[in-house]
């Protein structure tokens, strides 16, 4: 109980605080704030795109990147500077920003241009202001709708005509907050842009090239509108800012995604007493509430009902059996007995052979469980530090940098893992053994990221890397990560052995005919559908963090299933490994790592099902998407398939250590 009052707590604090990762900047009143532009996503591709390659305005002598680490160049992040001019509690009524030529219009027949495309596909803008993503918020005539994720549409295609249209105004609302020390001072807590399409008749200035070829986007300019809206109209009494009934105004039409087209803009400071810099992000991790945290608990409560069940029949069936066992093998036989000489059963006629060298690859059994245990320990490090409030998500990248960094390090302990096994096997090919590990997952790892990186690179997105990108990766492998297996395997090869509790014979027992229930097709389907059962949930919300750009930060529940996960895979091996060693089959030691392992399996099948989710439809999606799928669901394999060879390695020298052998 009290286990689990620390678990809830856990989760409860892991909700409400984290580590920013950022001091924070308070601005003066009319000192400019910086707007940037990163990565134009969309669900329907799946493929981040730079959000200057749309002919949208850009500032003067060209945008400039930030400087951005490891992490962020891996998500496809690519952040730079906007023209937006936005000074601190200076409010601004249709501001005009540029005039920007998208190029033809829609015709039948005809390519249609950037924007168009870019419209059809779905694709958003993500803005970023003091480091906080923008939220969007949409109208119509009864209500009002924010949404904390996913960034605000490039622009809308018409529901009667089927025609794009482009959202060339911005109502860009910002909420600040005071310092307390120094009331001079305000630091931004909240950014909402509210994308609006006007379609501005205007005259432009003299400097205004007519003729400017498509994506061509000149500096600033000034444009007097023919046909002003309110807020746009320099002739009225009072400024007001744009609001949702001026651009539906009758006689209003939106502007069409072609031709030449008035980017404008408003700015609307307001002060918000109540939320502090530090909670700025929480309804961003909560995503409004959009998903309640009850709808975690009951993934949890599931979970736990699928391992008390498994506990239970554990206890109900190993625990019982196995005392009938032990007193079965340990009693001394009567006279009565010796003399009829009463035939054992059971597992203990395979003691002699139980711990015999697997029969196929015993290399290639080590190798996949020394990378098993590295990517545990990984995955372990991870979700802890997340739930401990480390891994903030305004440090952007963090994530995968911390990932990549630990997976790295953790090559020691592939390297000791693989070599305690391959010498327990009685191997001799060390070296090679060692190189397995140091190359193989790492190797196969990063030929699918140079496929994936060579399928963005036709798709021209910013999910393509560049080449210092892959220069450092190969750093970490070969400089890091692959010493470091070395280092481990040197100290695994110079312990002993791993020691078991009785004597391999040297000839294999024949082992007796299996029913079919003990197949292999059978412990598959049976061992993976209970793991995966118990984390599919948060396995849904991970999917959707990774696929839909929506925030997941609820690590503590992560680590309660992680943990979960673990124990049902632990409990589900050991349950097969025992009824295979009743059946007189001691060829446990890759059964155990296949049946514990097809919980991967599961994850890349329910792959295909989430993947109808995401309405994508071009060939670069399937490869993106199935090939990283495939991959996580190739690590989550080695993982779990670790975690059940250590498990029954661990149960079978407890039982055969617990009976007597002739």
């Amino acid at each position: 109980m009290r286990s689990l009052i620390a678990a809830a707590l856990l989760v409860q604090g892991a909700q409400g605080f984290y580590l920013p990762g950022v001091n924070p900047y308070s601005f003066s009143e009319g000192e400019a704030v910086k707007l940037k532009v990163n990565k134009m996503t969309s669900q329907k591709t799946l493929l981040p795109v730079d959000y200057y390659r749309l002919p949208f305005c850009q500032p003067d002598g060209g945008p400039k990147m930030d400087h951005e680490n490891l992490g962020e160049f891996l998500a496809g992040d690519r952040i730079e500077s906007s023209p937006y001019r936005i000074n601190m509690k200076v409010d601004m009524f249709c501001e005009q920003l540029c005039i920007s030529n998208l190029g033809r219009g829609e015709q039948k027949g005809v390519s249609p241009n950037k924007m168009v495309r870019a419209i059809r596909k779905n694709y958003h803008n993500n803005w970023i202001v003091d480091n906080i993503p923008a939220a969007s918020k949409v109208e119509d005539d009864t209500t009002v709708t924010t949404r904390y994720w996913q960034g605000f549409p490039v622009g809308f295609i018409a529901k009667d005509t089927k025609r794009a249209y482009v959202h060339n105004h911005v109502n860009i609302e910002i909420q600040y907050h005071s310092v307390e020390t120094d009331p001079g001072k305000a630091r931004i807590v909240r950014f909402t842009v509210e994308p609006f399409s006007i379609k501005h008749d205007f005259e432009a200035s003299a400097d205004d090239d007519d003729d400017s070829a498509e994506g061509a986007v000149k500096g600033f300019k000034v444009a007097d509108i023919t046909n002003p809206i309110e807020s746009c109209n320099p002739n009225m009494s009072t400024k007001q800012h744009t609001r949702y009934e001026m651009i539906y105004a009758r006689g209003r039409e939106p502007q069409p995604a072609s031709g030449r087209v008035l980017f404008t803009y408003d700015v609307i400071w307001t002060e918000n007493p109540d939320l502090h810099w530090a909670s700025r992000w929480d309804i961003y991790l909560s995503m409004d509430n959009a998903i309640p945290a009850k709808v975690h608990w009951l993934s949890i409560m599931n979970s736990l009902v699928i391992v008390v069940v498994l506990s239970a029949m554990i206890g109900a069936i190993l625990v019982r059996n196995l005392r009938r066992d032990f007193s079965r093998y340990n009693r001394l036989a009567t006279d009565e007995e010796k003399a009829e000489d009463l035939e054992e059963f059971g597992w203990k006629l395979v003691h002699a052979d139980v711990f015999r060298p697997p029969s196929f690859s015993p290399l290639l059994l080590a190798v996949c469980c020394g990378t098993g245990a590295q990517i545990l320990c990984m995955s372990i490090l991870t979700v802890l530090f997340s739930a401990m409030g480390f891994l903030s998500p305004s440090n952007r990248g963090a994530l995968i940098m911390a990932q990549l960094l630990l997976y790295v390090l953790m090559g020691s302990v592939a390297g000791y893992v693989t070599s305690r096994l391959y010498k327990t096997f009685k191997g001799k090919s060390w070296q090679k053994a060692t190189a397995a590990v140091a190359f193989a997952f790492p190797g196969v790892c990063f030929g699918m990221f140079i496929i994936m990186n060579i399928v963005a690179l036709s798709q021209g997105s910013s999910d393509a890397v560049p080449v210092t990108t892959m220069i450092v990766l190969l750093v970490l492998w070969f400089g890091i990560s692959t010493p470091l297996v070395f280092f481990g395997a040197y100290f695994g090869y110079k312990q002993d052995a791993i020691e078991f509790p009785v004597n391999t014979s040297s000839i294999p027992r024949q082992i007796p005919d299996q029913p079919w229930f003990m197949g292999v097709p059978f412990s598959l389907i049976v061992g993976g559908i209970l793991p995966f059962g118990a984390c599919f949930v948060e396995l849904y919300f991970i999917l959707a963090s990774v696929w839909t750009d929506q925030y997941y930060y609820v690590f503590a529940f992560l680590l309660l299933v992680f943990g979960i996960l673990i124990i049902t895979c632990a409990e589900i091996t050991v349950l097969f490994n025992y009824f295979q060693l009743t059946g007189e089959n001691y060829h446990w030691w890759w059964r155990s790592f296949t049946t514990a392992g097809s919980t991967g399996i599961y994850v890349f099948l329910y792959s295909f099902v989430y993947f109808k989710q995401l309405e994508a439809n071009a060939f670069a999606t399937y490869v993106l998407y199935f090939g990283y799928m495939a991959l996580a669901s190739l690590a989550l394999f080695l993982m779990t398939g670790f975690v059940g060879v250590i498990s029954c390695l661990m149960f079978n020298k407890t039982i055969f250590g617990s009976i007597k052998i002739d």
